[in-house]
């Protein structure tokens, strides 16, 4: 489960965002996650979970995924089309000359932190 070495390195990330800007509590990281990233959402959320316990930076932080759909561009007929639906051939014209243009990503693209002023009861 190549997962954790996932969470591992958002992790990392996190840490260092945290010491650049004298951070002490994260409450959410959104992460954008391609479609066809290899990361599986379930295992990460999994592993997140076990993780942020043992990281006093994270231990509320909550994990947020959005999916970015995978599409991919036909050179041949200059289309686009769901990659998963259709995998390598073009849906338009049957081609095979396609490349994905979207949907591999993994980025942090959101880190929240606690509002300071907020009274907690």
């Amino acid at each position: 489960m190549h997962e954790l070495g996932v969470v591992f390195k958002i992790i990392d990330d996190l840490k260092e965002v945290a010491v650049e800007n004298d951070i002490d509590k994260i409450s959410k990281v959104t992460i954008s996650l391609g479609e066809v990233s290899t990361v599986i959402p379930d295992y990460l959320h999994d592993c997140w979970k076990w993780a942020r316990k043992r990281t006093p930076l994270l231990e509320e932080t909550e994990l947020v995924i959005e999916k970015i759909p995978a599409i991919t561009y036909c050179d041949d007929c200059k289309q686009t089309y769901e990659t998963v639906k259709y995998a390598k051939v073009c849906p338009h014209c049957k081609s095979e000359n396609t490349w994905l243009i979207q949907g591999n990503e993994f980025l942090i693209k959101e880190i929240e932190v606690p509002d300071p002023d907020r009274i907690e009861d």
